[in-house]
């Protein structure tokens, strides 16, 4: 391990370092391209930049919960090189591999020993939520780890080197726009910067936060084009006040029962653990209480590493990432289901390995420089293998078996050169006839909604048919549908619906049951224009289209 005040020199065993890191996270690639994220979130990050394509304002014109930055960043990105579910997935896997590269900078000071097994834990836990979907949450984790990493290596440098203010000025314009995709990370990058600046001259601190303040002024436009009304209701109302009963989940979770639906359903594809392990819904309450433990642990290694090296290299990379992590904790809190808690511990896990090597240090002794980082990936070993096994490693592997052919997972729904990969086989069949029936009786210009078919539960919407159908309008600003927004009284899908030439409904929300308001019903508005003015025209057993209903049928 490198102690003391030198920054580490990177060399030729970083490069190998990095290349075991960044292999780890492209071994399951090939799988992951086929694999079903979730249908939902990866048909926003597919259809909302599209829609700001088409002239169409996130907020003003569809409801997005987050910022405008992931969406106007995948709208750039699809206007050079077309909307397609590959070129998504390929930025979503640049946003982990650029977590995980920021992480073995911060991670460096600690030695290779330590960083390169740290930052494959991260990788391992990155790729359980979403797979390799363009999230928000990923895109702000890779901006913010890259400016505190970025930060901390321009804080680094000597005060005449000019590369320092150009790197703290990088660092500023990277934390800014973590906040341009999600906006709840303020409080974290808060943290982050204080941490980061506070040793540093305002000399020193004035090209990181003017570069940040300028690099959050993207807000501006993007208020004036939306509207100030629209954006706050979408950015804060909506997300943190009428969304909120509908999606939490019991803080700690259920021991007996997997709260969160998605995960109950995820958990129906099985691979085989040769191992014993937990049960599923104990290893998320395991999970959860390990969260905790390693904000504790962070926090500790933190203080110790103030008063007992000072500004040491170490101390200096370790302390505004800890107090980063340490406040990434309010995802866990306010829904603890296994991608919550994956969003936090991957990086406080990482920083927790890093801390346990710095523990046995102090007691080890020089002649033992071998044991820290053993003790760190012997703990981490225990708790992705033993404690938690089913979610990061056993996804993981599942992921890696299907890049070499084996149990092979997604069936791709397809229309003309749009594709969309599906898990159910027989899902995909039953998509896959509405959509050819759909492409030869539509046309360009009429409105289509995606819903689910209870639209007095709005708990889920497959998006992903509006990827599919590009010459067809939603229908809704309801794109994203969630509990107690779009099936509240007077929420106007009801008159949405009543406008609109197509519906597809299916059955994946029928059996959503959450310990929250979303397993109630709400308005009903919606279902009787659907039964008043719409026709059935293909009924398959998970998804039915419907056609406004013509004065001769």
């Amino acid at each position: 391990m490198t102690g003391g005040d030198a920054t580490p020199r990177w060399g030729r065993r970083d490069a190998l370092g990095l290349a075991v890191v960044l292999g780890v996270l492209l071994l399951p690639v090939v799988g992951l391209m086929r694999y079903q994220g979730p249908p939902m979130e990866e048909g926003f990050m597919l259809v909302f930049p599209e829609q700001i394509l088409q002239g169409r304002l996130p907020h003003r014109d569809f409801l997005h919960l987050y910022g405008p930055g992931s969406v106007y960043a995948l709208a750039a990105v699809y206007g050079i090189f077309g909307v397609d579910i590959t070129v998504e997935r390929v930025v979503g896997l640049l946003q982990h591999a650029v977590v995980a590269v920021a992480l073995y900078a911060l991670l460096r000071p600690w030695g290779r020993r330590v960083a390169v097994p740290a930052c494959v834990v991260s990788v391992l836990i990155l790729l359980l939520p979403m797979g390799l979907v363009a999230m928000a949450w990923n895109g702000a984790l890779a901006f913010a780890t890259a400016g505190l990493a970025l930060g901390v290596a321009g804080a680094r440098r000597d005060v005449t080197d000019p590369v320092g203010g150009r790197l703290l000025a990088a660092s500023g314009v990277c934390l800014g726009a973590s906040l341009l995709f999600r906006p709840d990370l303020a409080l974290a990058v808060l943290a982050g910067v204080l941490l980061l600046s506070w040793p540093l001259t305002w000399a020193r601190r004035r090209p990181l936060l003017l570069a940040g303040a300028a690099t959050l002024l993207l807000y501006v436009p993007h208020v004036l084009a939306s509207g100030f009304a629209a954006s706050f209701r979408g950015m804060f109302l909506e997300p943190v006040f009428e969304l909120r009963p509908g999606r939490a989940l019991p803080v700690p979770p259920s021991w007996d029962e997997i709260d969160g639906f998605l995960q109950k359903a995820g958990a129906l594809r099985t691979t085989g653990w040769p191992f014993p392990m937990p049960a599923l819904s104990q290893q998320i309450v395991l999970w959860f209480w390990l969260v905790l433990a390693s904000i504790v642990l962070v926090v500790t290694v933190a203080v110790l590493l103030r008063r007992r090296e000072g500004s040491s290299a170490r101390a200096a990379s370790y302390l505004p990432v800890a107090a980063f992590s340490t406040l990434l904790v309010t995802q866990a809190l306010q829904r603890p289901d296994t991608t919550h808690l994956a969003w936090v511990t991957c990086i406080s896990f990482p920083l927790a390995m890093a801390g346990i090597a710095y523990l046995v240090e102090r007691r080890a002794g020089e002649g033992r420089a071998w044991l820290p980082p053993v003790a760190a990936a012997a703990v981490a070993a225990l708790v992705l293998l033993v404690v938690i096994p089913f979610y990061p490693v056993r996804t993981y592997l599942d992921a890696v078996g299907q890049s070499f052919g084996r149990n092979q997972f997604g069936t791709a729904i397809t229309n003309g050169d749009r594709t969309f990969w599906f898990g159910s086989p027989e899902g995909a069949a039953d998509a896959q006839r509405v959509v050819d029936e759909l492409a030869v009786r539509s046309q360009p210009g009429e409105r289509l909604i995606a819903a689910p078919g209870d639209l007095s539960r709005t708990n889920y919407s497959d998006a992903y048919f509006y990827h599919l159908f590009p010459d067809l309008v939603p229908g809704t600003r309801y794109i994203e549908m969630d509990p107690g927004l779009a099936d509240a009284e007077g929420s106007g899908l009801a008159e949405e619906v009543a406008a609109s030439d197509w519906l597809i409904l299916t059955d994946a929300a029928d059996a959503w049951t959450e310990p929250n308001t979303s397993a109630s019903s709400r308005s009903q508005a919606a279902n009787q224009v659907v039964a008043e003015q719409f026709c059935e025209v293909v009924a398959t057993p998970t998804v039915r289209l419907l056609e406004r209903c013509r004065p001769d049928t």
